[in-house]
């Protein structure tokens, strides 16, 4: 699905919140970003790019019939020659992501009853997902929407973790038809920053945590943050509620900018302050003991989930399903039967020796950090890590993600992940000059994979960190069929004589 093109009855461009000049109020027969796919009538929308100016598309827009066309200052000078004989209606915005996206909601009107949305840099696809999990054990229709696609009671695949505005809105207007009442979105930075949530009717949001990612889009920590804390200060309406794991200082911060706005606030951690509080975990080789309090009272729960980071996301999710309305018995009585996802410290595969081979998405070294540290209670032998970095991305995390690997795993292994343009050499250079002197570079990803089940023992654990539920690996410009669990799975077989 993309957000190339809507259609629906035709409406005039003031009912979709837009004012063009000379009371030019021309009829929209649909919504277009993608110049492809204008048709008569439609409204274009000629947006600012990273590489590229929507403007340049103007002229083939009209050449399509273009009723109007919505674009900023630049566009329009970018598109002057060709819009200075157009009799349609231009509207020139100082915000046309905002104005596309108020004009999205408006077109498509239907929405889910109740929408929650999470932010961080790591757990939110968890966080959606437990929620969505979590409204499905107690009887709603819900879906989640994110980096999996959209889950649930109704299915669709997306292209960003946080689409465009009209497939945003699209989708939710087809949960609707499908009789969905519950939504939870992923909440992108760069989904934040470009406005695609503008127009969702969010009445929860959560934080879960924040460490180093995107810098290659953000220019730098604090800004990255401001785009996170944009689902807090300006998508959220006064007096909706607040989900913010207060661990860490900016989690703290981003409470502050809760309670500055007037939501309501809950807060998850480990420490006194907390409304959902972790007290102690357990961990054995398939899962948790959470022990917990809701508003100081306590609760103990087995919770089928790797990894000690599970019980935030779980407790994050738990404190939007309260916030949409559920109680926390009937919300406590279904904790159990939450189940891993996709590619999120998911077990893969076992040796006959009793070894686990997990498939992580982590590909931040936050993320990695987290994740070992989470699978190390978990493990009585030694843990095998399996890591990369992703070309033409923040390069800065190279180094970091060799040093979390070094710090928190007993044997480590360096390997291409979607190396996309750059020289995958440089990219594992950059990572083996800190990932410690008996760490083993292995550029084929199948054989790193495959060296890596070799090397385990009785009680050893294998975590392949960096790709996660990705079905293909990006070399150039090409994408080529490549899932880790799948080739952990073979790994298994053929090591172990099944095949």
């Amino acid at each position: 699905m993309t957000g190339g093109t809507v259609d629906k009855d035709d409406v005039t461009l003031s009912q979709l919140g837009l004012r063009a000049p000379g009371g030019r109020d021309p009829r929209i027969t649909g919504l277009s970003i993608d110049s492809r796919t204008v048709k008569p009538g439609h409204l274009f929308a000629a947006l600012p790019g990273s590489a590229v100016h929507g403007g340049e598309f103007i002229q083939y827009a009209l050449r399509m019939q273009a009723a109007a066309v919505l674009t900023d200052r630049q566009g329009a000078e970018i598109a002057a020659d060709v819009l200075s004989g157009w009799d349609g209606a231009l509207i020139v915005a100082e915000d046309p992501r905002a104005a596309l996206a108020g004009a999205a909601s408006l077109w498509f009107a239907d929405q889910p009853a109740h929408v929650v949305a999470v932010t961080g840099t790591s757990g939110k696809t968890s966080v959606a997902s437990f929620t969505r999990q979590i409204w499905q054990a107690l009887g709603h229709k819900a879906i989640s929407l994110g980096t999996m696609g959209v889950e649930g009671d109704h299915q669709a695949k997306l292209a960003h973790t946080t689409p465009d505005p009209l497939t945003l809105h699209r989708v939710l207007a087809e949960a609707v038809a499908a009789g969905v009442t519950h939504a939870a979105m992923e909440a992108s930075s760069h989904g934040l920053d470009q406005r695609r949530l503008d127009g969702v009717r969010v009445e929860a949001g959560a934080f879960t945590n924040f460490s180093q990612d995107h810098l290659d889009y953000h220019a730098g920590f604090d800004e990255y943050f401001a785009a996170k804390a944009l689902l807090f200060n300006r998508v959220l309406e006064d007096g909706a509620a607040a989900v913010i794991n207060i661990d860490s200082q900016r989690g703290r911060q981003m409470a502050d900018i809760a309670t500055d706005r007037g939501l309501a606030l809950t807060t998850v951690g480990t420490g006194e302050a907390a409304m959902l509080r972790i007290l102690g975990q357990r961990y054995d080789a398939t899962g948790q003991d959470l022990r917990f309090s809701v508003m100081g009272r306590a609760h103990l729960v087995r919770l089928p989930l790797i990894g000690g980071f599970q019980a935030e996301n779980v407790l994050a999710a738990m404190g939007l399903c309260l916030a949409s309305g559920d109680s926390a018995d009937d919300i406590l009585r279904v904790l159990p039967q939450l189940t891993t996802v996709r590619g999120r410290m998911q077990l893969v595969a076992q040796r006959e020796n009793g070894a686990a081979v997990f498939v992580d998405y982590a590909h931040k070294p936050g993320a990695v950090v987290a994740a070992l540290q989470s699978l190390r209670p978990h493990v009585m032998g030694r843990i095998v890590c399996i890591i990369g970095a992703g070309g033409d991305r923040d390069r800065g995390k190279r180094p970091l993600m060799g040093e979390a690997a070094r710090d928190h795993a007993d044997v480590v292994i360096v390997t291409d992940d979607n190396p996309r343009t750059e020289d995958p050499a440089l990219i594992r250079a950059a990572i083996m000059a800190s990932a410690g002197p008996d760490a083993t570079e292995i550029a084929d990803r199948a054989e790193a994979i495959l060296r890596g089940v070799d090397a385990l023992q009785p009680g050893d654990a294998l975590l392949i960190c960096g790709k996660g539920h990705e079905t293909g690996q990006i070399v150039g410009q090409d994408v080529y069929p490549f899932d880790d669990a799948e080739q952990a799975s073979v790994a298994v077989a053929a090591l172990d004589g099944r095949i």
